[in-house]
């Protein structure tokens, strides 16, 4: 795939593209200096984020995740979070999730989620709303070149986030780029 994909193609990973990429890691607990990243990502002062919707998968560590951004970011004085959604990794389409995803207009939003079931949402957040990849941010698991090349080329150019250590990562071309953390080697 080279761009968006078109209203007639369907926004589901095949299956037998889905196994090419071998068995993605799944979602371990964040770190604090993680979590730490992550909302230094989102309060930099250019960015001027207000308002953000929090996603995550139903497995536990994404959960968990999901849950400690909500509490540290209240924690530091922003306004409350506009929606948290969650959503399966194996689904049909993700069509009620990522309407649900959207609904709210944030300024940004933040994703805690598995790599294939964030591969198959994103796709069907770029096939059937106006999200904007660049204005999404991940904690440590999205961090993996295979998960844009799971969701196409295109469709999360500009997603940035944390990784466990604290470094930061951002997709541009298809490519996650790493920052290193202060706890790297």
């Amino acid at each position: 795939m080279t761009g968006p994909l078109s209203p007639l193609t369907s926004p589901l990973v095949p299956q037998a593209e889905v196994a090419a990429y071998g068995c993605l890691p799944s979602p371990t607990p964040h770190t604090e200096v993680e979590l730490a990243a992550l909302l230094a990502l989102l309060t930099a002062p250019r960015l001027r984020i207000a308002t953000v919707v929090v996603g995550h998968s139903r497995d536990a560590a994404s959960r968990s995740s999901a849950a400690a951004f909500v509490e540290a970011w209240c924690g530091i004085g922003r306004q409350s979070v506009l929606a948290v959604v969650d959503w399966p990794e194996a689904a049909a389409s993700w069509l009620r999730a990522a309407h649900r995803f959207t609904a709210e207009g944030p300024d940004a939003w933040v994703v805690a989620a598995a790599p294939v079931g964030w591969a198959q949402m994103s796709r069907r957040l770029r096939h059937s709303t106006n999200w904007d990849p660049a204005r999404t941010f991940g904690f440590a698991a999205l961090g993996d070149s295979r998960v844009p090349a799971l969701a196409g080329p295109t469709t999360l150019q500009g997603m940035r986030g944390a990784m466990a250590d604290g470094g930061t990562w951002t997709i541009d071309r298809g490519w996650v780029t790493r920052l290193l953390g202060a706890s790297s080697p």
